[in-house]
């Protein structure tokens, strides 16, 4: 069986490289403690539900030390009198993959992607890598390569120390 991940970054000829991670550990600050990643160097992709008739969901990509601002910048941007963050259960059904492996590519639906401009300014980012055993070292041109994508500025707030 094919690996989707791996198959659309092969397919768009985009630059990943794999790191291989303990599933336990896959939690991004977990991740980040266990194997020297720091948090600015890591982004996490999180599916948000847009709160209409249909449903409506979109990808964002933020940097791990940085707050999704779902109640202002997203909800506008979705169109939606309200948005939340998708369950656990939508998030397997609309990419076919676990909390902590979830990334952009591969996914079983075609999710708009909105990254956080932020996201965009990293020398290289350890993003989910399609499951929880894996991340994906990529430079910000991958992420520029998805066929979905948007940056959005101030998609994301600096999560205050």
């Amino acid at each position: 069986m094919s690996d989707p991940v791996v198959a659309q970054l092969n397919e768009l000829g985009l630059a990943f490289e794999m790191v291989p991670c303990d599933p336990a550990l896959a939690d991004t600050a977990a991740f980040c403690e266990a194997y020297g990643y720091e948090a600015q160097d890591s982004a996490n992709a999180i599916v948000v539900a847009g709160k209409a008739d249909p449903v409506s969901f979109v990808m964002c990509l933020v940097l791990a030390n940085c707050r999704l601002d779902v109640n202002k910048v997203v909800r506008k941007r979705m169109g939606v009198r309200k948005a939340s963050f998708a369950s656990a259960d939508q998030t397997i059904e609309l990419t076919s993959m676990e909390i902590g492996g979830v990334t952009p590519f591969g996914t079983s639906t075609d999710l708009p992607l909105w990254i956080d401009a932020a996201v965009m300014e990293r020398e290289q980012l350890i993003i989910g890598g399609g499951s929880r055993d894996r991340k994906l070292l990529v430079p910000p041109a991958t992420l520029a390569g998805h066929p979905r994508v948007e940056v959005v500025q101030g998609l994301a707030n600096p999560i205050p120390l």
